[in-house]
């Protein structure tokens, strides 16, 4: 059986018994014909794109989900695998280790006395910064903001915005949560 059969019949699968469904109501759910959508699960449906929209609205996934390798239940990434990125006097480290569309989730280190220029985001863009430890300057198309431990700020990410580290002697942490704009 091709992988993206077997991967289709078992995302399919584990997502209806995630919904302790039966093969019959995710059938009436979908719209599809119960042996349509038991051939979905044993891995001999060749489904339409039609067929696949259907069964992805009523198991309320993407089709990429169902269709793209399983995800284990759990799953641990080593520290050693996340890829860090270095960017001016900072290093952002993602938060969750698969991409989520429309959303990014960041730990920012900026060494002490440092600063790091932000990428103006599409517009309608919304950032969310949370001060974790230090403090960090943010300045926001020309307005200074400066947050200390605990302390959040939400901005339009589409404007010209620089993180900062005043203390020269102490690195500063701050997490981001960029929501891009659809």
């Amino acid at each position: 059986m091709p992988d993206l059969q077997r991967n289709l019949a078992e995302n399919v699968r584990r997502l209806r018994e995630a919904h302790n469904l039966s093969q019959q109501r995710m059938a009436e759910l979908s719209g599809l014909p119960r042996p349509t959508w038991a051939s979905l699960e044993s891995g001999a449906a060749n489904p339409t794109l039609n067929v696949l929209s259907k069964a992805a609205t009523a198991l309320q996934v993407s089709i990429e989900e169902l269709v793209g390798t399983p995800r284990n239940e759990i799953q641990l990434i080593a520290a050693a695998d996340v890829r860090e990125r270095r960017r001016q006097d900072a290093s952002l480290r993602p938060l969750v280790p698969e991409p989520l569309p429309g959303l990014e989730f960041s730990r920012m280190q900026i060494a002490a006395g440092g600063r790091m220029v932000g990428v103006p985001h599409t517009a309608g863009t919304r950032e969310y910064l949370t001060c974790e430890s230090g403090t960090v300057e943010l300045v926001v198309a020309g307005q200074h903001w400066q947050l200390g431990e605990g302390d959040m700020l939400v901005f339009r990410g589409d404007q010209r915005h620089t993180y900062k580290n005043p203390d020269p002697q102490r690195e500063a942490v701050a997490i981001s949560v960029v929501c891009f704009a659809s």
